[in-house]
This record gives structure tokens, sequence and C-alpha cells, in this order.
């Protein structure tokens, strides 16, 4: 993968938009042949049936999570480890209900998989929102579409139409959780992008909780947009699949007045530079940071150079090197 070196970064070597490969025997291979054949067929209809007429109708929450939970088992994903960050095994039941993202929270989340909105679905029931580069702005997505930019091209515009800010959702939805994937493309999970400055317009009454989820095994990250046979073969074949799931302490929001002005007074004012970077007060990049070094840590790997721009520059690169972004 020499040829790709430009997109490793340099302070620490990694390249967060290679695909992951995990060895396999040749018995492996054929075991995983026939528990994809089997599971195939059940997952898709499955999943066409509840994005095409179940996530549409008025189900109540408790009976939504358990829908999605049904379509999490299918493919093994059943272990989930869970923790807060600072916490102990064990004592989870102990902590207050402020230690968990709930109403009037927003959860930045690491992101690498379609898993990844799939699995905060099923216990945050959240509005997925996605971000963009130099904006505060956001546009609401559908579950749907959240789980299916996992596998799409990294964008580096932002849409002229449909879009508000993390502001205005809390305030229009505020017994809900909001979901942000603040570094707008999927890496293969070892390092952490820049972040698109959305989480900046969060009220400071809402907190920003950190949540990192890693896969066992890793090969299910998807930083190759389109590979959805890849992902579908990685998925089903195996019998079982582990979620390490960490969740930072939240945060709140303590730039959101400057100077006597709220972002709605201030307007956007931000994108002179690299996603937005040249326009942030010190305030704005120390919050930014705080959030970025959590997620890192919780991950157990680094923050990166590498912007959104950089995979758009590999994915074209990687286009025309590989031919194809099916089965890697």
């Amino acid at each position: 993968m020499e040829k790709y070196s430009q997109f490793r970064d340099k302070g620490s070597g990694i390249s967060p938009f290679l695909p992951t490969t995990q060895p396999t025997s040749i018995m492996a291979k054929i075991l995983g042949a026939w528990i994809f054949i089997i599971r195939l067929p059940l997952f898709v209809v499955y999943c066409a049936l509840y994005f095409l007429m179940l996530d549409h109708l008025p189900i109540p929450p408790v009976l939504r999570k358990i829908l999605l939970w049904a379509m999490m088992t299918i493919p093994g994903i059943w272990w989930i480890d869970l923790q807060l960050d600072g916490v102990k095994r064990g004592s989870l039941s102990q902590q207050p209900a402020s230690r968990f993202p709930r109403e009037r929270a927003v959860i930045a989340a690491q992101f690498t998989s379609p898993v990844d909105a799939v699995y905060l679905a099923t216990i945050f029931d959240p509005i997925f929102v996605v971000s963009y580069p130099g904006t505060r702005k956001v546009q609401r997505v559908s579950l749907f579409r959240a789980t299916a930019l996992a596998l799409a091209p990294p964008s580096t515009t932002t849409p002229r139409t449909g879009l508000t800010d993390l502001r205005a959702l809390v305030e229009e939805n505020p017994h809900r959780v909001i979901a942000v994937f603040p570094e707008m493309t999927t890496t293969n999970g070892k390092g952490i992008l820049p972040f698109s400055p959305s989480l900046l317009a969060t009220p400071a009454d809402a907190n920003i909780f950190a949540v990192s989820m890693r896969y066992t095994a890793p090969d299910i990250t998807t930083p190759i947009p389109g590979a959805w046979l890849s992902f579908l073969w990685n998925l089903l074949r195996r019998p079982t699949h582990c979620v390490r799931v960490r969740i930072a302490e939240g945060v709140s929001n303590t730039t959101v007045a400057m100077n006597g002005l709220t972002h709605a007074d201030m307007g956007d004012k931000v994108g002179n530079g690299e996603d937005g970077e040249a326009d942030l007060a010190p305030e704005e990049v120390r919050l930014l940071d705080h959030v970025g070094d959590s997620l890192a840590r919780l991950a157990r790997n680094k923050r990166v150079g590498l912007s959104l721009r950089d995979k758009a520059a590999f994915v074209e690169a990687w286009s025309k090197g590989k031919g194809n972004g099916g089965w890697l």
C-alpha cells in the first residue's frame, strides 16, 4: 500500500482510509460461506421490511428498539461491551442518569461502519444529522440515510437547502438525543479526523457526549465508499461480532455566547480556512479539541491531521488503482 503513503498521517504514521483485512484459514472461509448463504436472504429481507415499511409506521420507541435489536442479531452482533469513561466495571447501575446521553444531549460519535447508526438507534433512538466542513449547519437525515452514508463518497460541499443547526434541533426536540458524526466521513477506526464545527451550535444546557464504537473483528469498518459486497461478506460470514462501546463524560458548550452575542446573532461565520478552522475562536477550538481528544482516548487511537478533503482525494486515487469498490 506504499502508493497510498501520501494519505498516511505524518505525525503518527496512521492510514485511516485503508480497508482493514483479517487473515482467514481455508476452513474458516468454507464455514463462513455457508453462514453467509444462510444469513444473506434473511438479513436483506428483514432490512427491506424494516426500512421500507416498519420505519415509517408510528411504532412505540420500545418496540422500535426491539426490532432494531433483531436486525443486529441476524449477523451475530449480540455481544456489547459497554463502559462509561472513568467508571469501574460492574458499577454502571450506580451511576447518575446524567452520565448517559438522554434528553437534551448531543452524541459526537466515531464513524466507521453502517453498524454505528443502527447501534445508536437501538440504544438511544436519536435524531441523526449530517455535518459538513466549514459550517455549523447540519442536515437532519433518517436512520436509513445515516446508515447508507457510511458507504457513501465523502461530500466536501454543503447543500443549499434543508439545513438547520443543533441549537434549533435541541429546542424543537427537547426529549430526544441528537447524534452527530463530526468526522463527516468513515475511517477504518485507527484515527480520529478533524471535526466539523457543527458541534459549536450546541446550546449550553445540552451536554455533548463522545461515543466510541469499536468492532471485533474490525473488518466491518467501511472506509471505502460503495464496498457493500465486502461489508456484507465480512458482516454475515462470522458467527458473532463484538461491539466495544465507550462513553465519555458529557461536556457543555461554554462558547455559545461570545462578546454578548449568540451564534444565531453572529450567523454561520465559518469557512475561510480548510474545514473552517481559520474563523474559530480559541475557546471553540479548545472545545472541539476536548471532544476529539476524548474520542481518541476512548477508541485507543490518535487524532490525525488528514481531513475530509484528503479522504476525497484518497477515494479518487483508490478508484483509479482498484477499478471498483466491491470485493476488496
